[in-house]
């Protein structure tokens, strides 16, 4: 259906572009390079269907336009654009009502597509498949990256629990931070507590507190996390890890806001939402017993992945200059930059690290590196360091799979292992020889008998008819 739209933007070329493609699609719109003059066409009795507006703009900016807008038309639906936003301001759009958020450049049939979702008679709620941007703390202009944004931008004002997915160095507490930093309960506190660093005997206390005389040693009333918590957020980072008894506890609080102390008889009540993260798969351990099936659907109330860096690349520049400048701030120090050579080298690097890697090897490098241009022989000479002790990938593929196969219970692991290991080598190499078992069976140092048998009734590749 035809709908009558306002596109507000200082941009003159954005504007005209956006315009042109609403109409093409068959909407009467109005453009308006000034939010002012938008206000003023609303007081003379104007009213669009929607509203797409830009955030910087001179004058007044597209948040306090959204502001006023929403305040005199709370259901009108508006659609906030930027090109420099972060994760203040795109959750700051979605709690002044916005009802979309989109990330210049955008694509113009989606901008279209947008109109659809947002007028009557579809009520729908905010779409999730337009990507936001970079934010304080994390860095990131990937596709990836900017969909995480966006859902902390949403998830922020939402009361729910969270369960943060990603290997280990991605910056999964980065994210954590910055759901309570944008929600209501920004002004209470903010407790971490990594489950796997601390002992199982104590994570209890470590949680729930404990009463004087509880335990050998508890000599004093303690006064556990989720207590310290009320009002505010409470991280628990590798979940994963927590023993079976205190899933159970944890089960508990979760779904009824309530505890005892360890020893303790006063039912204390607290209002804390919990976000959990982990580098495991949690439906594996439940699968295998180590996880409570409950607690998972408690936690997992929504997902969100943070991508390792060898997914997104392209965000290791900006990254990096983020921690040589962070590096000269603390040194008292001009900052370092990489030139474009050392620059291409950090691209090819797989960062197994991820993140935290980067941001350790930007610190060595800020204090060692002789100049201040960072050149490649300064970042291999720093990389060697991490490279040189670690096995190949492939070898730490293999022992990632054993770990995952132990944790799951699994037993007799060598023969599944190797024979596996077979397969891929020799359907490897007769890959390379085009299917020529002779030459297969050269190239590994194995006779050609052992390949035939190894294969089985593997049929033979190449044109030939007889065997080679």
């Amino acid at each position: 259906m035809p709908a009558h739209l306002w596109v507000i933007d200082d941009d003159r070329t954005v504007r005209f572009v956006l315009v042109q493609a609403l109409r093409d699609a068959g909407h009467k719109v109005a453009a308006f390079e000034d939010a002012r003059e938008a206000l003023a066409a609303l007081a003379d009795g104007e009213l669009p269907d929607l509203v797409f507006t830009d955030v910087r703009m001179p004058g007044l900016d597209g948040l306090s336009f959204l502001d006023q807008l929403k305040a005199r038309h709370p259901d009108l639906p508006v659609v906030v654009m930027s090109a420099y936003t972060d994760v203040a301001s795109t959750a700051g759009a979605f709690r002044g009502g916005a009802h979309e958020f989109l990330s210049k450049p955008f694509d113009l049939d989606e901008a279209v597509a947008l109109i659809e979702r947002a007028l009557p008679p579809v009520n729908a709620a905010p779409a999730a498949d337009e990507p936001a941007s970079t934010g304080d703390e994390l860095i990131g202009d990937t596709p990836a990256m900017r969909e995480l944004f966006r859902a902390i931008g949403r998830l922020a004002q939402a009361p729910l629990s969270v369960l943060i997915t990603g290997e280990t160095g991605t910056g999964k507490e980065l994210v954590a931070r910055a759901l309570h930093r944008e929600s209501p309960r920004a002004r209470g506190p903010y407790l971490a507590l990594n489950t796997a660093a601390i002992p199982a005997e104590l994570l209890e206390s470590e949680l729930f507190g404990h009463e004087a005389g509880a335990f050998t040693g508890a000599n004093k009333r303690h006064v556990g996390r989720f207590e310290q918590a009320h009002g505010g957020t409470l991280f628990l980072d590798e979940i994963g890890d927590m023993p079976a008894n205190l899933q159970t506890r944890l089960l508990r609080v979760l779904a009824e806001g309530e505890f005892y102390r360890v020893g303790g008889r006063e039912l204390i009540k607290v209002d804390v939402r919990v976000i959990a993260a982990t580098h495991q798969d949690l439906e594996a351990k439940v699968r295998d017993g180590g996880f409570r099936a409950d607690l998972l659907h408690r936690l997992d109330v929504v997902r969100l992945r943070l991508p390792p860096l060898r997914e997104r690349k392209a965000d290791v520049p900006a990254l990096a200059g983020r921690f040589l400048a962070q590096a000269g701030d603390e040194l008292d120090a001009p900052a370092k930059r990489f030139d474009a050579a050392a620059l291409e080298r950090l691209l090819k690097h797989d960062w197994p690290g991820n993140v935290r890697e980067l941001e350790n090897l930007c610190w060595r490098l800020a204090v060692l590196a002789p100049g201040d241009t960072i050149t490649p022989r300064d970042l291999a000479k720093a990389l060697a360091r991490d490279e040189a002790p670690g096995p190949p990938a492939w070898q730490q593929a293999l022992a990632s799979e054993v770990r995952t196969r132990l944790d799951r219970g699994e037993t007799g692991l060598h023969a599944p292992l190797r024979d596996a290991f077979d397969q891929a080598l020799l359907e490897t190499a007769l890959e390379h020889t085009g299917g020529h078992r002779q030459n297969a069976a050269e190239v590994l140092g194995l006779g050609r008998n052992t390949v035939t048998r190894k294969l089985g009734a593997r049929p033979r590749r190449g044109k030939s008819k007889r065997s080679p």
